[in-house]
């Protein structure tokens, strides 16, 4: 009785969910546009998460380098370590790795922030005063998740190829032109093109995800703490399963 439940639960909540998707959808396209918004949350959700972006970048194409200079010196091809960081980090693990920790920072607010609003009754007297509270609320964060993910994406991965130039020049002694140099002859459209499209979807996961968790938030501030962290468990999931589908749609395609 209880997984008949459960699983009737999860086919209830997946048909709001998307008819949440539907509704952010209808109503990107109707005027008004709130311009200015959707600027303020591309500076919130953007500039002020780069910090924790960039530091998480640099650590981690860091330490990726000096765990792999062990192995790779055992095999007789340090000279590759450049070659192997930049190539796991653009095609897989920069683009996750940023994912899981903007839906950590970002999923939370949202959720928390839009939460709050709802059991403060501030979405209903926006209604009353006959402003779109969807419009305003949900579509600018949604859109400023969607695009600022690929460009956080995209620093961290600089960030992190320059941690692992550190990293490699710890113990060796490797020049810059000559490390960079390994990188960008290694990389090709195919290792960059489909890591860079699908962190468009994992920050449409995350935005969606934080807006319609807070957005139907309710039981007052424990609701809200329930928005927060279901938001960024459920975008973790989501980024994971995107992924996963990333991967064997790129295999199908030739890209792999």
């Amino acid at each position: 009785m209880s997984q008949a439940i459960l699983l009737k639960s999860f086919f209830e909540e997946t048909g709001k969910t998307f008819r949440f998707i539907l509704r952010f959808l209808l109503q990107w396209f109707k005027p008004r546009y709130e311009v200015a918004e959707f600027f303020r949350q591309c500076y919130v959700i953007g500039y002020k998460s780069l910090p924790l972006i960039g530091l998480t970048g640099f650590i981690m194409g860091l330490v990726l380098t000096m765990q792999l200079r062990p192995t790779m010196i055992e095999y007789g091809v340090e000279s590759q370590i450049p070659i192997i960081v930049a190539i796991s980090i653009v095609r897989e693990i920069g683009p996750v790795i940023t994912a899981l920790i903007f839906a950590g920072k970002i999923g939370s607010s949202i959720g928390a922030e839009l939460g709050s609003m709802k059991v403060t009754e501030q979405i209903d007297a926006m209604e009353v005063s006959g402003t779109n509270p969807f419009k305003y609320l949900v579509v600018s964060r949604v859109m400023a998740t969607t695009l600022m993910l690929p460009i956080l994406a995209l620093l961290s991965d600089a960030i992190s190829l320059y941690g692992a130039y550190l990293g490699v020049n710890i113990k060796g002694d490797t020049s810059f032109t000559l490390f960079w140099t390994q990188i960008f002859d290694s990389l090709s459209f195919n290792d960059v093109l489909p890591a860079f499209i699908k962190t468009y979807f994992f920050g449409f996961a995350v935005g969606i995800i934080g807006c319609y968790k807070g957005y139907n938030s309710n039981k007052g501030t424990e609701g809200v703490g329930k928005s927060a962290n279901s938001a960024v468990v459920l975008s973790s999931i989501l980024i994971f399963i995107l992924d996963l589908l990333a991967v064997q749609i790129t295999d199908l395609l030739g890209f792999n």
